[in-house]
């Protein structure tokens, strides 16, 4: 002490077993600090994806919103967490179920809407998620009426789920009436009879040729939404295409 430097003699091997532990403990220090930096990374991926899918551009009086979809490659970058940006995606895709970029025609979304390729996006991420095809489909084809975008969504789900008999059903009546693909039609109905579907279908598969099959599978298909409890938006948009066939019937029979 009294202000001298104390000097600690220690011996080459002890030497060497000190720097290794050092060593050691840096590497281990760095490890940690790399296991960290997928959750970072997928932070500000998560962040910078709702950003700019919920951006709105500003003109004058008038917001006209501009959702983005994520790239078709977005599988391919995931770094790992595919089920967590599934699960982000179909959070942000369910609070805008009925936008429409561009309609084409009275309440008549364009090809390959937002929608669709959202919902693409999260099955591709993950394919075992079954909500995004039991109820994103009905959405394509009822609310938004994105009949290319439905008709390949929900030929995937088919493809994802083939016994699953409300999926079929559903993708039955897309075909029907939007696709106007009758022998589709009756063969997913038949595929639905045979996986626990109610035992009308095989009826009704067999009716399809007829405007009274039309009616009696949107009718069933409402029925359907009502019992699940979907939201009004389904169970009202479902409604006024029945009111559609009904009126189309009408004129046809005063013909």
């Amino acid at each position: 002490m009294n202000g001298r430097s104390i000097i600690i003699k220690i011996s080459e091997t002890e030497f060497q077993v000190l720097t290794s532990k050092m060593l050691e403990s840096e590497v281990s220090i760095g490890r940690k600090v790399l296991k960290k930096i997928p959750g970072i990374l997928l932070g500000i991926f998560a962040f910078t994806l709702l950003v700019y899918s919920s951006f709105i551009n500003v003109n004058g009086s008038n917001e006209v919103r501009r959702l983005i979809a994520p790239p078709a490659y977005i599988q391919h970058i995931s770094v790992g967490y595919k089920e967590v940006i599934a699960d982000s995606l179909w959070i942000r895709a369910i609070q805008d179920f009925d936008y429409c970029e561009q309609e084409v025609a009275k309440r008549v979304c364009k090809n390959n809407s937002w929608l669709y390729r959202m919902l693409d996006a999260v099955t591709d991420l993950s394919p075992g998620f079954r909500m995004p095809y039991a109820v994103g489909g009905l959405a394509l084809t009822i609310i938004i009426s994105d009949i290319d975008g439905a008709t390949k969504f929900l030929e995937k789900g088919v493809r994802a789920y083939p016994t699953d008999w409300p999926i079929l059903y559903r993708a039955a009546y897309h075909h029907l009436y939007e696709t106007k693909d009758k022998s589709r039609a009756a063969e997913l109905l038949i595929k639905a009879g045979n996986n626990g579907a109610p035992p009308w279908v095989y009826s009704l598969a067999g009716r399809l040729y007829s405007d009274a099959g039309y009616l009696d599978l949107a009718e069933k298909l409402l029925q359907q939404m009502v019992d699940q409890k979907l939201e009004d938006q389904f169970v009202n948009r479902l409604r006024d295409k029945i009111n559609a066939i009904k009126a189309e019937q009408s004129n046809k029979a005063s013909q």
